[in-house]
């Protein structure tokens, strides 16, 4: 009897849970503390569930052959989305963040050229929220008869799975001569709701995160 009220209770526990996530909004905001964020407009376009505000100028990026990376900030204002994400967890995610995107921008730009080199772009990223994954339950969500059915409605519709971690962050590139903002925005990204592999490690689901915004950037300036 024990046996079988066991998974029961697991489905139970998780189908609450499902009802917790879909009331739960982890959205980047139009954070305060960001200093384009007075200039970003809601997103209207197909990327919208994923990049809610934005600023966009009219640019010709093939004419940047270099672009400097500064060191990626930590968030600190009040309307940080951190939840109990502690202070060690956030600065791992801001130095994989300065790999990552260093990495892949590589593959169009000469990244952290020589000053005076032109013309080039400043890019300034700010970690401003992200969570973890429980470990085992995250997992667990995928085939469960509660999350799974869940998990594969969010994959097919490119949403955030059930008990998933995610990363939130600001982009705000600049000309790097003129100062002049060429484009901002805020962020959050996730695994596909279905990607396993990104439940093994708490912070997997946030790194995995990272990896596609830098490829997301990396697409917007072509």
């Amino acid at each position: 009897m024990k046996q079988l009220f066991r998974p029961f209770c697991c489905t139970v526990t998780l189908a609450a849970a499902i009802a917790v996530v879909g009331c739960a909004d982890t959205s980047p905001v139009k954070y305060s503390g960001i200093e384009s964020s007075s200039r970003m407009t809601p997103n209207t376009s197909e990327d919208s569930d994923r990049i809610p505000f934005r600023y966009a100028a009219p640019v010709n990026w093939n004419k940047y052959r270099s672009i400097t990376l500064e060191p990626v900030q930590i968030y600190g204002g009040s309307d940080a989305q951190f939840n109990d994400l502690s202070p060690d967890d956030r600065r791992k995610l801001a130095d994989y963040m300065q790999k990552k995107f260093s990495e892949v921008l590589a593959e169009k730009f000469v990244v952290d050229a020589a000053t005076g080199t032109s013309p080039s772009l400043r890019l300034k990223l700010t970690l401003t929220g992200a969570d973890t994954t429980p470990q085992v339950v995250g997992t667990f969500t995928k085939f469960d008869l509660a999350g799974g059915p869940y998990n594969i409605v969010q994959s097919v519709r490119g949403g955030r799975g059930l008990m998933s971690g995610y990363v939130n962050y600001a982009v705000e590139i600049k000309d790097a001569e003129t100062n002049e903002l060429l484009l901002a925005y805020v962020t959050e990204q996730y695994p596909n709701a279905m990607n396993v592999g990104a439940t093994f490690g708490s912070l997997s689901a946030a790194e995995t995160g990272i990896d596609k915004g830098a490829e997301q950037l990396l697409e917007k300036l072509h």
